[in-house]
């Protein structure tokens, strides 16, 4: 069991940017160099799907910005433009979620390189009935819910739920 927590806690310490997969809720634009009029900003649905300019629709969710980009370039290359280039930018990010003894639960925006401490911050500061250390985030990992416990310099993601326990002492 030490084993799998371990795991997971080097996991979620080890995102990246790069490795950032898309969802609904994320606000994204898309540029292709030299065609002004194919830039095109569009919010995620739930559905996952996007709509770009002499494609078809588009699945966005699960892939990373660069995944997004090479799909867009392929499917314009040869019968709209030689050797387009395509970048996809994160505009905004969806939200995480904190709640329980904090000042101000609730959503917020994500920000990058978001730790709990921040997080925490964000939402006002602890309550005065706040625990110090029963601290859990719930998150998507490979499609399944995982619940962990945290602590102040735990990596926070988009869609993540932060619940921060009652103190009994």
């Amino acid at each position: 069991m030490k084993i799998i927590i371990f795991s997971l806690l080097f996991f979620i310490g080890s995102v990246t940017a790069k490795d950032y997969k898309l969802g609904a809720g994320d606000k994204i634009q898309i540029t292709v160099y030299g065609e002004a009029d194919l830039t095109t900003r569009v919010k995620i649905e739930k559905s996952g799907v996007i709509s770009f300019p002499f494609l078809s629709d588009i699945t966005a969710v699960g892939l990373t910005s660069k995944e997004l980009e090479n799909k867009i370039a392929n499917g314009l290359r040869g019968d709209y433009l030689i050797d387009p280039q395509v970048t996809v930018s994160i505009e905004m990010y969806r939200p995480f979620f904190i709640h329980g003894q904090v000042k101000r639960p609730g959503g917020y925006p994500f920000q990058e390189d978001l730790t709990l401490d921040k997080a925490i911050a964000i939402a006002g500061g602890l309550a005065a009935r706040a625990s110090k250390s029963a601290w859990n985030i719930t998150r998507l990992v490979n499609g399944e819910k995982s619940v962990f416990n945290a602590n102040v310099s735990s990596v926070i993601l988009p869609d993540d739920i932060i619940e921060i326990e009652q103190s009994f002492f």
